[in-house]
């Protein structure tokens, strides 16, 4: 039995990891700690809105979000995480998502490693375990997670296609190919992928002095697979005429220098939707590995091969990405970008930092290799710590999307101190037993709201029709027309005005002195708790209900009657209905 551990020891250690998670999010369920800020405030309640709508298959409607706008400016129903909402109950749905994100991380990067390694794969079988799970696990933005962990499935597709003999033996890997777009997603990392294909067959007709047929079609075919289960997205970019509101954000305009600092700042703590843990563990190592092997080379007299050590050329895609991830906001740049491309003018290019999430791991990986076949026991002893220090650190540093941190700490914290945390779990969050109610008593059939103090999410996840949400793509004239709306709270909140005009995604009712009224709260109190808004504008978006998470002081002045006031026991919530009078 001992000798088994021994020998096994990366496969109990990381099947140790993986049953804990699982185990946490089935003990708690809904009663989970999800990350709310684009997440729970965005996607989910989308995704339950097309379901309690009859959405997900509809076509030529609009969805009851903004005074109505496309249901194609949601989600495709041809996609493996969509797919889950449309089948299960939500937040079953977000599980079995975040699960198939780990799975298909740990998968897709053994299964690279495997086609690379071949013969070797059994030598690093337990560095290739550890770190793929490490991999499978990091916190990246839970919607399009799958999207970040299946890259290394698209490299290993494609890898298949190249060393392919004949097109009978192609034929499988160009389904394959056309198919991946299955569980990717274009605007995260699909335009991306197909831009590194275009560079990767010049450097291999560079390379073979020949030209790859086989890697040229397949961008023809993947290209092919997105507009095909993205239809819907290419639809709205590409068949309307419409001028939405990525042609007048805010992209940044930063000096040259500053988004040089911009891209540092990426390379050393990846940022937000792509945190990936790096910066703990892989980044010193990784780091410490260049200075030696290119300092050896050096010593060695063989300084030509550092321009082809693949610990370097992935570096190099590294600094790549977090370059093109600075000077998105070199206003300089992007213009010159858009000017070439006008039809991705809004687009976000500064994505190409996403796929520095494999990269990290995948330099992690090929480090601990070069220490194993160094073939002393100390390194290879080492290289294993490594790869174990890595996979805990992503398991256990809270980093923004680490939703199995968030719900432990909160979980111990009511049990060690008696009482709740500031923030809500998944079912406190959406509160549906306390919607369902209210939507009861007010004789709820349809009509258009707005919400005061709490996320817009909330009303689409419960079945109310919204004039206001949280949407990255919608028509710049109703901008125009909500920012009327809001237009006399902005003297008194600046900081809140110039959010909203410089980005416009998240359309709702501000506060009247510039506080943050829908943070995802336990306790929703401002000291100022007028509605400072245009209620003729309002009431033109036939805006018939306001729900409020507090008391409006001034709703009489202002034409609003209360309708009434509810809570229960299932929420921390204490609703105020107004009508619009």
């Amino acid at each position: 039995m001992n000798h088994n551990i021994k020998k096994n020891w990366y496969m109990y250690l990381t099947g140790t990891l993986l049953l804990i998670q699982a185990a946490v999010f089935l003990v708690f369920r809904g009663d989970s700690y999800f990350q709310i800020h684009d997440n729970l405030d965005l996607f989910m309640g989308h995704y339950e809105m097309l379901k309690k709508w009859n959405l997900w298959f509809a076509h030529g409607v609009d969805a009851p979000i903004l005074h109505g706008v496309s249901r194609d400016l949601f989600g495709s129903e041809f996609n493996l995480y969509n797919m889950f909402y449309i089948l299960l109950p939500s937040y079953c749905a977000y599980l079995a998502g975040y699960a198939a994100k780990i799975a298909i991380g740990i998968f897709s990067f053994n299964l690279l490693a495997k086609d690379i390694y071949k013969e070797r794969y059994n030598n690093y079988k337990p560095l290739v375990i550890v770190i793929a799970t490490a991999y499978g696990l990091i916190p990246v933005f839970p919607t399009y997670g799958i999207a970040f962990t299946s890259v290394p499935l698209i490299i290993f597709f494609l890898r298949k296609l190249y060393y392919a003999g004949n097109l009978r033996e192609r034929m499988p890997w160009y389904l394959a190919v056309f198919c991946y777009p299955f569980v990717s997603y274009f605007s995260y990392h699909g335009f991306f992928i197909l831009c590194y294909m275009v560079v990767a067959v010049i450097i291999l007709w560079v390379k073979d002095k020949k030209f790859p047929v086989s890697t040229s079609v397949s961008i023809v075919v993947l290209s092919l697979g997105y507009v095909l289960f993205e239809y819907r997205l290419f639809g709205a970019m590409l068949g309307s005429d419409t001028v939405t509101i990525r042609t007048t954000m805010d992209h940044g305009d930063l000096t040259f220098g500053q988004a040089m600092k911009t891209a540092f700042a990426e390379f050393v703590n990846a940022s937000f939707h792509s945190e990936d843990s790096h910066t703990y563990i892989v980044l010193g190592v990784v780091l410490v590995a260049l200075v030696l092997i290119n300092a050896r080379y050096i010593r060695d007299g063989k300084a030509k091969r550092i321009l082809t050590d693949p610990i370097n050329l992935v570096m190099l895609w590294i600094i790549f990405n977090v370059l093109i991830f600075g000077l998105y906001q070199f206003a300089p740049f992007r213009h010159l970008f858009e000017m070439l491309v006008p039809p991705l003018i809004g687009f976000e290019f500064a994505r190409t930092a996403y796929f520095n999430t494999f990269l990290w791991y995948a330099e992690l990986l090929l480090v601990c290799v070069r220490m194993y076949g160094l073939g002393k026991k100390n390194l290879r002893y080492l290289a294993n710590v490594i790869a174990v220090l890595a996979v805990l650190v992503v398991m256990f540093v809270p980093q923004v999307y680490n939703d199995f941190y968030y719900t432990c700490y909160n979980q111990a914290y009511k049990v060690i101190k008696h009482k709740e945390t500031s923030t809500v779990n998944y079912n406190e969050f959406y509160s549906a037993e306390l919607f369902e109610d209210i939507k009861d008593e007010i004789g709820y059939n349809g009509e258009w709201a707005a919400s005061y103090g709490f996320h817009p999410a909330i009303l689409n996840y419960n079945g109310i029709a919204s004039v206001d949400g949280y949407l990255g793509m919608y028509a710049q004239e109703y901008k125009d027309k909500w920012q009327k709306v809001i237009e006399p709270a902005f003297p008194g909140s600046p900081s809140l005005a110039d959010y909203y005009m410089g980005w416009g995604a998240r359309v709702n009712l501000i506060s009247a002195d510039d506080e943050n009224t829908y943070a995802p709260l336990r306790v929703m109190d401002p000291e100022d708790k007028r509605l400072i808004a245009n209620m003729d504008e309002l009431k033109s978006l036939e805006c018939k209900y306001i729900f409020s998470r507090f008391g409006i002081s001034n709703a009489s002045d202002i034409g609003l009657e209360l309708i009434g006031k509810y809570n229960n026991e299932s929420s921390p919530y204490t609703i105020f209905v107004y009508e619009l009078q």
